[in-house]
């Protein structure tokens, strides 16, 4: 079984300034604003939701396939999903736009300044999920399972839709991108998701912004999981809330793109019939072996290193 994963691609460049902005901003000067910071420490991460979530699915040995549009500046990162044997099949290129770029500036205390650039990514209307199911139908990995996950507005609106209309169940997982819709775009969301992927505040955002209790949100899907970093997450299915704990890190080193790799867990999960205990201690753990590196897509951990380290924090293994 495949898996669709429509979402973001991005490069993330990210600069550490050694000082505090909280000094080099003067609040009673705002009005005209003009600020520079030395920045001697960055980076470029190869990032975007769709591009991390597949990464740590086929890290799990799952069969991610990515649709998402990107510029003509994004060879670099087709390089990264030959490397790991990503299918790249129904990424759009759209060579006279950039792809989707996070300029992220970090000071001292962790306070963080971010310009973001969506470029191609608003292009991902252009892409179509029953183009996609159709051409793999009868292939050996037929997509059967899909997930929304942050992306230009117009396309996630048309491809939920999409979703619904090739009857492949998937999962809304609103994100960064929650705030571009409504109180009633985001009940049609609910209605047509099977399940639902938020963080707590998303989750609270997600309920304010519909009028709607999380216990009923539940009710409208199979599940509802609600991430809540360092305290683990909660899964409401079947009348129900499972407690799932997070996995202790030694030494937590960046946060970007745990989510992602919970993600990824919950796919596994669902591709593999796992019961939801399981499949959110996969999540969890997934979340947990990045936090331990710097960027998205730089942990390695072998299939069985996976398996390991299942065992070693749950007592049993996840398959």
């Amino acid at each position: 079984m495949a898996s669709l994963i429509c979402g973001s691609i991005a490069f993330d460049t990210i600069m550490s300034f050694e000082g505090r902005f909280q000094e080099q901003i003067l609040p009673d000067q705002l009005h005209i604003l003009n600020v520079a910071f030395l920045v001697p420490h960055m980076r470029r991460e190869f990032g975007g939701c769709a591009g991390n979530i597949a990464y740590n699915l086929k890290l799990l040995q799952g069969e991610p396939m990515i649709m998402a549009t990107v510029g003509g500046d994004a060879g670099t990162y087709f390089d990264q999903f030959n490397k790991y044997g990503i299918n790249t099949d129904f990424i759009r290129e759209v060579p006279e736009a950039f792809t989707a770029q996070a300029m992220i500036t970090t000071d001292r205390d962790n306070n963080q300044i971010t310009a973001f650039h969506p470029g191609a990514m608003d292009e991902s209307y252009l892409n179509n999920v029953a183009t996609a199911v159709l051409s793999l139908k009868t292939s050996s990995n037929p997509i059967e399972l899909g997930i929304l996950a942050p992306d230009g507005r117009a396309g996630m609106i048309l491809h939920a839709k999409q979703f619904v209309e090739s009857k492949v169940p998937f999962i809304f997982d609103p994100g960064q991108g929650l705030p571009m819709f409504n109180g009633d775009e985001l009940k049609i969301f609910i209605e047509q998701a099977t399940y639902i992927a938020v963080n707590d505040y998303e989750g609270e955002m997600l309920a304010q912004r519909t009028g709607m209790p999380l216990s009923e949100i539940a009710q409208h899907v199979k599940a509802l999981v609600v991430t809540k970093g360092a305290q683990g997450a909660e899964i409401y299915t079947d009348g129900q809330t499972i407690q799932i704990p997070a996995v202790f890190v030694e030494n937590p080193v960046d946060p970007t793109g745990c989510g992602d790799a919970f993600r990824a867990g919950l796919l596994y999960g669902i591709e593999n019939g796992l019961d939801w205990e399981t499949t959110g201690k996969l999540g969890s753990l997934m979340g947990a072996i990045k936090i331990a590196f710097e960027g998205p897509q730089n942990h390695t951990p072998s299939i069985e290193i996976l398996h390991e380290l299942f065992i070693k924090a749950f007592h049993y293994d996840f398959s």
